[in-house]
């Protein structure tokens, strides 16, 4: 486990830098890659399939353009249009192609990821509109910062333009992350879902990584366990059950509706995975709090019925679980399923059904950004088993 070495609420020294990270080490790491390579070059199923997803995504061509934008725009503010859509799409690029080159070792694709970085880390000044800008400051933050996590050992991308990508998100993405936390938009501690605080936990914790800053790392770990708004573990995941001998946990956007309540998994999953492959194992955290939570979710999106118990704060009551976009498919399951139920041995019963269910729908493979939906909620995910190995840990 890594040291701590902040209280939570302490605002992170942007100057601290140390080498103790695992690079790369967001979603993905070196040894998850050639792992890839060699599936991939075998012919071996489902990877082979993720990967022709992959390379057949518009968003994976070389020839790509990137938009950037010197302020983006979430959320209408009675003044400026939106074009929050520019940084989804450029982002999905970059990652798409950083995975090509990472597979190929063809560096056309990596001189294409770069120039989608490079863009941006030169024009990106502020996020702004009304109180969806924290939105993108952290599904995009999280996002971005995994793209270039993935390119920062391309012999080609020069440090002073690394450099630059890495301040640009440290100065624009992580203070609205941590701004989020401390005051939620000046709204009551309890108003916001769960999911404004896990992207804007996901952002902290990744550009942390991509900075190798300890301490703001450390910051998004302690407000995990520690925070006071609705992402916090327990907060999140507030009631547990015991059903047939299983641990599920009612999550706090399930009254809500499913959509939102799935988000806040592959979220989830996004933040455990980086803080995984640093050390930090919040897969475990809570006695596997995640793992009980996803189960219920997975069990009731299956169709299946699943305890409630009604869920109050000072904004509202929901007596029963809501059924709005059940069954909603959404690329979050591999990396879950393979974490608790292949590499832990856990009973991930109803993730793998999940898992098995949007493999079946997406004919053979989970998508990635942009696969399920052309609108923002099919990019805030990046799609994990798109790349062809959603899960870290496939033998």
């Amino acid at each position: 486990m890594r040291p701590s070495t902040l209280a939570a609420g302490t605002i992170a020294s942007l100057a601290t830098l140390i080498q103790a990270f695992t690079h790369p080490g967001l979603l993905h790491t070196n040894t998850d890659f050639e792992r890839i390579k060699t599936k991939v070059h075998s012919n071996t199923e489902p990877q082979l399939t993720g990967w022709y997803k992959l390379t057949n995504s518009s968003f994976a061509n070389p020839s790509y353009t990137p938009r950037p934008q010197e302020t983006i725009y979430r959320g209408k503010d009675g003044t400026h249009a939106e074009n929050y859509p520019n940084l989804y799409k450029d982002i999905a690029a970059a990652y798409a192609l950083a995975i090509e080159w990472k597979v190929t070792d063809d560096k056309t694709y990596a001189d294409a990821a770069v120039s989608v970085l490079d863009a941006w880390a030169t024009t990106l000044k502020s996020i702004s509109g009304n109180s969806d800008k924290f939105l993108a400051s952290g599904i995009y933050g999280y996002e971005f910062a995994n793209a270039a996590e993935i390119m920062r050992d391309y012999d080609g991308w020069e440090e002073s333009k690394f450099a630059a990508f890495k301040d640009m998100m440290v100065s624009v993405f992580y203070p609205m992350n941590h701004d989020f936390f401390v005051r939620h938009n000046d709204a009551k501690i309890d108003h916001y879902w769960a999911n404004w605080d896990l992207c804007n936990l996901a952002s902290m914790l990744s550009i942390g990584v991509l900075a190798d800053n300890e301490t703001m790392f450390q910051e998004a770990v302690d407000y995990f366990k520690n925070g006071t708004g609705n992402g916090a573990i327990e907060k999140m995941v507030w009631k547990l059950y015991d059903v047939d001998g299983q641990v599920l946990g009612q999550g706090q956007e399930a009254g809500r509706d499913q959509g939102h309540a799935m988000l806040d998994f592959g979220l989830l999953g996004a933040i455990a995975q980086a803080a995984f492959n640093q050390g930090e194992d919040l897969f475990a955290y809570g006695d596997n709090r995640i793992l009980a939570g996803a189960e219920y979710a997975a069990k009731y999106n299956l169709g299946k019925d699943v305890p409630y118990t009604t869920y109050q704060n000072s904004d509202v009551t929901q007596t029963v679980i809501s059924e709005n976009s059940r069954g909603d498919v959404r690329p979050i399951w591999e990396l879950l399923y393979n974490h608790y139920g292949v590499l832990k041995k856990l009973n991930a019963t109803w993730t793998k059904q999940y898992r098995d269910m949007v493999v079946e729908k997406g004919e053979g493979a989970e998508g990635g950004g942009g696969y399920y939906g052309s609108t923002s909620g099919g990019f805030d995910q990046l799609g994990k088993v798109f790349i062809v190995d959603g899960g870290s840990h496939l033998p």
